[in-house]
């Protein structure tokens, strides 16, 4: 028996493949987001983007939400709020900030950082047209040398 998925396994959603670069982006100044799934693709279970910030770049700034937030470190090192503390993740590095833990993230270093995210439940997507237009009214802000 072949373990291999079929179009007929589940009808109602079709593969995603992307290569890289590709997804659907939201430039924000020195902050870009590329969702790869969310919504429909994934039957609203999770949504997953890259978010890349330029040296020196502040991110959103604290905030907690429900859903848990996933982080995985693609390129760079990202510094991470999970709680009361700030940790430093290299590339390959992995945080969870479990639904209503308050976190941020930024990138202190010298080279451009990205992560891989995943918001667990979804449907995270809708709200990024209102998030990327409050940061091009509100640039991100530069970290400490």
């Amino acid at each position: 028996m072949s373990s291999e998925p079929t179009a007929t396994d589940n009808p109602s959603r079709a593969p995603v493949v992307l290569h890289p670069g590709e997804g659907r982006e939201y430039a924000m100044g020195s902050i870009a987001a590329v969702f790869k799934a969310d919504g429909d693709e994934t039957a609203g279970k999770y949504s997953i983007s890259e978010w890349w910030l330029e040296p020196r770049t502040k991110g959103p700034g604290a905030h907690s939400h429900p859903e848990d937030d996933v982080f995985y470190v693609l390129e760079g090192t990202m510094s991470f709020l999970v709680g009361e503390a700030w940790v430093h993740a290299e590339r390959g590095a992995f945080v969870l900030a479990p639904g209503g833990t308050t976190h941020d993230f930024e990138n202190r270093g010298d080279v451009r950082a990205g992560v891989l995210n995943l918001s667990i439940p979804g449907a995270f997507e809708p709200h990024m047209p209102g998030i990327a237009e409050w940061f091009r009214a509100h640039p991100p802000g530069r970290t400490e040398a």
